[in-house]
């Protein structure tokens, strides 16, 4: 059975992130054979005013296979936003299985949508989680945390939302590589154009001095587009990739 494993506003403005919180909470539990845990993505979530946030309003989730107890997955995640999370945050947690009604997952990935352009709040979050059935809790501060737990999960269930944890170092800038071995080497499917489009294996692209995947279409991918009509194909630099 896999499992989505997403946790939010976990960190301070002089602490490390919550993507550095899911990574050593998932090497803990690969150490303790509980499950195997897939690379991280990042879902940045409504920037707003009214929207509380410590840094920049972003959820990190997780795909968990091989998993004997989800109740020990969630046993331990709490325990460890408890003592590591960072003072003054508001963690979140949310746990979800993949075999989720289809009506369920609709309403997930809604949710995830509405939350990267809408102020919602808690009581809508944990609303939808008891009518679908889902784990959900909080675990210190305000629990704010968990409007983006649950919305971390739907946008991950969508497959085309957020940018994976970790950049990928080649070599220098501008240096030509098969489109095929660039994927290989960034453990990533492959490479597209920003319209979507694949590009052939053989194709060459130029190097960024660091390399991010995203997720589009259940995968992680890696973006690259021509500066000039007709000109060489380049992935996408840091800022352009902040869009996604």
């Amino acid at each position: 059975m896999r499992y989505y494993l997403c946790i939010d506003d976990t960190d301070n403005k002089e602490t490390k992130g919550t993507g550095w919180l899911a990574e050593q909470v998932c090497n803990e539990m690969t150490a303790r054979g509980m499950g195997s845990f897939s690379y991280i993505s990042r879902h940045q979530l409504y920037v707003h005013e009214d929207v509380p946030y410590t840094s920049h309003n972003s959820s990190m989730c997780v795909t968990v296979d091989d998993c004997s107890s989800p109740q020990a997955i969630i046993e331990h995640v709490q325990h460890f936003l408890e003592t590591k999370a960072a003072p003054g945050s508001d963690p979140g947690l949310c746990l979800v299985a993949e075999d989720i009604a289809a009506e369920a997952r609709e309403k997930l990935i809604r949710f995830g949508e509405d939350a990267k352009c809408t102020v919602l709040n808690k009581g809508l979050a944990y609303g939808l989680a008891r009518e679908l059935d889902v784990h959900l809790t909080e675990h210190g501060g305000t629990g704010d945390g968990v409007v983006g737990a649950l919305a971390g999960v739907g946008l991950r269930m969508m497959g085309n939302d957020g940018r994976y944890r970790g950049w990928h170092h080649l070599g220098p800038e501008d240096t030509p590589m098969a489109a095929s071995e660039i994927a290989r080497l960034c453990a990533a499917h492959h490479v597209e154009d920003e319209s979507g489009n694949r590009l052939d294996d053989d194709v060459p692209v130029l190097l960024r001095e660091r390399i991010k995947r995203i997720r589009r279409g259940g995968h992680a991918v890696l973006l690259a587009t021509a500066e000039i009509q007709g000109g060489p194909m380049q992935l996408l630099p840091k800022e352009a990739l902040k869009a996604y």
